[in-house]
């Protein structure tokens, strides 16, 4: 039985149609990497973890009190570079902590010391536990207060 004699026309419009829109959608994208450039509306908000040095993976626990406190300070950490692997509240079992403490478990103080740099604020202790797969536990007290541009 042969086909219809439209539907090899209709079929050919929608393949030709489909062709234009892919190589109109590639003409666009071009070569460009708005992450290396710095600018544009594509532009990387955050730094790729690694790409300046070790990378660095941390969890990211709020022990103020203060609402929103954790995600703000990984918003921070991860526009220097560091690997935010979880953040959320801490434990209030010892109360709310009024400074900043940042817990290296893996590594040495030199991991603690980054992360410092970025926050602004922070005490550096060393307490290896080779049992968390992460480099270090950041608890952000009261005293951190960053201030960060506004974006939806």
């Amino acid at each position: 039985m042969a086909a219809p004699a439209g539907d090899g026309r209709l079929l050919e419009r929608a393949r030709r149609a489909l062709t234009a829109l892919l190589v109109g959608i590639a003409a666009c994208r071009g070569n460009h990497d708005p992450g290396r450039d710095g600018g544009g509306a594509g532009a990387l908000a955050y730094e790729i973890p690694g790409e300046r040095g070790d990378r660095v993976t941390v969890e990211v626990l709020n022990a103020s009190g203060k609402p929103g406190l954790a995600r703000t300070g990984t918003r921070l950490l991860r526009r220097a570079g560091i690997d935010v692997v979880f953040f959320g509240n801490a434990s209030t079992a010892g109360g709310r902590a009024d400074s900043t403490e940042i817990v290296v478990r893996r590594g040495t103080s030199a991991v603690g010391e980054r992360i410092r740099r970025a926050l602004g604020v922070g005490r550096v202790v060393v307490e290896l536990d080779s049992a968390r797969l992460l480099d270090a536990s950041v608890f952000l007290g009261g005293d951190f207060a960053p201030r960060l541009e506004f974006h939806p």
